[in-house]
């Protein structure tokens, strides 16, 4: 019996293992073209030291041009298929959750927390994004423009009024992180506001990493900030369901307040406390790191663009010259500042402040006559459709006149903001923010720029060379 069952097994493993490799072999050979490199940390450093030298456009580029508009790649500790073109960015952006889940690396899904609307697949997704959409629909943002108007006031008393020079960048961070705190957490000036703004900076300090976490790392020190700003954000929470449940405090009076409102036929909270609270941590780097960045490039794009500095100051004078003193910005001016959001357009077009993002593949999937397997990420690159000269005529010429015509561009080639059903819910938010700032900003100074050096890199996102420093010159109000 023995020897029967020794002779059956070397008959029928070599046969299982003949087809086991077959299989292997097909599998591989149906994966996209390209390298996994070195294992764990692939092209991670590669894409990072691009990034950091401005150079990552071209190196996706010349992917493109080696390996087709689909490729194999290794970023941030996972397998990675690489797809570009409008055909893409349609695949990506609009098929369902149960299919392809939002993702980010793993280094960000980590310090935001899992249940964060980048990580959350099929209802859940759906079930988050319909409880934070209601908070920042144009319809709810209306009522806060008074407020962006009068942070942005206050903020110019604060750190520009009477400087003969500023630095853009991390005025305008500061400024977009205090509207964060005002109108997401109901959260003003004291202790608690100024220790989750240091907490936060050396939050993001991490966000695009290798995820080893060794002592002395910026992923590391991520890490740890990130336990914090969630442990404020849950007293946070608390406070805010103490104050609706038992003060009657009003279900719009800020973010969190809004999301502990959603809830069931039977009264319950249908967004459980992580969802909130990881949740709130994506919009503030969302809307801190956006929103600032795009005004700071605006001002330098302003202080080189003559003829475009010169209408859209226009266009604000307009506006201003119709309000009475002290008067603040309402949803109507806004409306009114048509050529001003083009000229943002278009610098989002040229220079987006997100590089790229990810998906994760939920079964096995044939894209473009390859396999993307079960589980591997999805990478694109922002400015591919964006600087696609069959797609935008003369792609690096500053035109805004492109914008005029919203449906003369082509479905899924403008991206900044995502698309699709997985458009950015703080799209307006951002709007808003930017307008309010630029309205201020031109009318009330000039400004040349300090720094001879005019070039840029991200770190994820653009900065440029030295935070932008300006020379200000105030007008009379």
């Amino acid at each position: 019996m023995t020897i029967y069952f020794t002779t059956l097994f070397f008959i029928i493993f070599p046969i299982i293992l003949f087809i086991f490799i077959r299989r292997k072999s097909a599998r591989s050979s149906r994966l996209p073209p390209g390298s996994l490199g070195i294992p764990f940390i692939g092209q991670s450093l590669t894409l990072l030291s691009k990034m950091r030298s401005n150079t990552a456009d071209k190196w996706v580029q010349e992917r493109v041009q080696k390996y087709g508009p689909v490729s194999k790649l290794s970023l941030f500790g996972s397998p990675t298929v690489f797809l570009h073109g409008p055909a893409a960015n349609k695949f990506i952006f609009s098929t369902s959750t149960s299919i392809i889940s939002n993702q980010q690396t793993a280094s960000i899904k980590m310090i935001l927390g899992e249940c964060n609307l980048f990580e959350l697949s099929s209802e859940d997704h759906k079930r988050v994004r319909s409880a934070l959409v209601p908070f920042l629909k144009p319809e709810s943002l209306k009522r806060y423009t008074g407020k962006m108007d009068t942070e942005f006031r206050n903020h110019l008393k604060m750190y520009w009024e009477g400087k003969d020079q500023v630095t853009v960048l991390p005025l305008m961070k500061t400024l977009t992180f205090n509207i964060i705190c005002s109108l997401l957490f109901g959260l003003e000036s004291g202790p608690k506001k100024e220790k989750l703004i240091r907490l936060f900076q050396e939050m993001i300090e991490g966000m695009w990493s290798i995820p080893i976490n060794l002592p002395f790392t910026n992923y590391n020190r991520s890490l740890r900030a990130s336990a914090e700003v969630k442990q404020l954000v849950k007293e946070l929470v608390c406070e805010k369901r103490i104050d609706l449940n038992l003060k009657g405090a009003s279900s719009n009076q800020d973010l969190i307040t809004s999301l502990l409102s959603v809830r069931d036929e039977n009264n319950k909270e249908i967004i459980s406390e992580n969802e909130i609270v990881h949740n709130v941590m994506l919009i503030m780097v969302a809307g801190h790191d956006t929103s600032s960045v795009v005004i700071t490039f605006l001002m330098r794009l302003l202080a080189n663009n003559t003829e475009v500095y010169k209408s859209v100051l226009q266009e604000q004078e307009n506006i201003a010259k119709d309000k009475s003193s002290g008067e603040l910005l309402t949803w109507d001016d806004l409306v009114k500042m048509k050529y001003t959001w083009r000229v943002t357009q278009e610098l989002l077009r040229v220079i987006p402040p997100v590089f790229g993002g990810f998906r994760k593949a939920l079964k096995d999937i044939e894209y473009g006559g390859y396999l993307i397997p079960k589980g591997w990420q999805i990478f694109w690159a922002t400015n591919m459709t964006h600087m696609d000269s069959t797609i935008f005529e003369e792609p690096s010429k500053f035109e805004p006149a492109r914008f005029e015509n919203q449906a003369s561009i082509p479905p899924y080639c403008y991206i900044p903001f995502g698309g699709g059903a997985r458009v950015c819910p703080g799209y307006e938010f951002a709007r808003i923010e930017i307008l309010v700032a630029i309205h201020y900003l031109v009318t009330r100074f000039t400004w040349e720029l300090c720094c001879s050096d005019d070039s840029f890199k991200r770190d994820p996102m653009p900065v440029p060379t030295q935070g932008l420093p300006v020379k200000l010159i105030p007008k009379k109000v």
